[in-house]
């Protein structure tokens, strides 16, 4: 059973992923478009998500999914950025086993592909449980994850601006 874990309240954008590129495709084909509380912050080749309301399997199933596709079709890789922060976030209704399956199918769509770094910020201890899980179980691959209680330190991780985590 999940156990939904509520998190203390603390605050969507749309666009477009243009970097990528699809066979066969025209240009105007080329543009994927992102799910809601998501950016990509091209100039620093940076996915930043920000989830909002209750985090369950079917959006990060979404998430996932929009990931797979973006690597697919990007012509470079991307590191990525996810804010698990309240207020945007109210709670957290996953279980281990879900965790573990995500983590092991990223694992291995991950390799054999060039490393990029995953940056979590958490600020609840439901958030970290599974961030950490995540980062636990993805390690040794080419997925570099890390997770962060401080929003500057996670910057510094990835090599961007404080700026570039945020969604507007």
């Amino acid at each position: 059973m999940s156990a939904r874990k509520k998190i203390p309240k603390k605050r969507s954008s749309v666009s477009a992923l243009p970097h990528t590129q699809s066979k066969g495709s025209a240009a105007a084909g080329n543009i994927l478009k992102l799910p809601p509380h998501l950016v990509f912050r091209k100039e620093l080749s940076l996915l930043v998500w920000k989830p909002h309301g209750i985090l369950n399997e079917a959006i990060v199933n979404e998430i996932v999914a929009f990931i797979e596709t973006a690597e697919r079709r990007a012509l470079k890789p991307f590191n990525r950025f996810t804010d698990l922060s309240a207020p945007a976030l109210d709670a957290v209704d996953l279980n281990f086993k879900f965790v573990f399956q995500v983590a092991l199918f990223r694992r291995i769509s991950a390799g054999p592909k060039p490393p990029v770094k995953s940056a979590f910020y958490v600020t609840s201890p439901a958030a970290s449980h599974y961030a950490k899980l995540h980062a636990m179980l993805t390690d040794y691959s080419p997925l570099d994850v890390s997770v962060h209680t401080d929003l500057a330190a996670a910057a510094e991780w990835l090599g961007v601006p404080v700026e570039a985590l945020m969604v507007p």
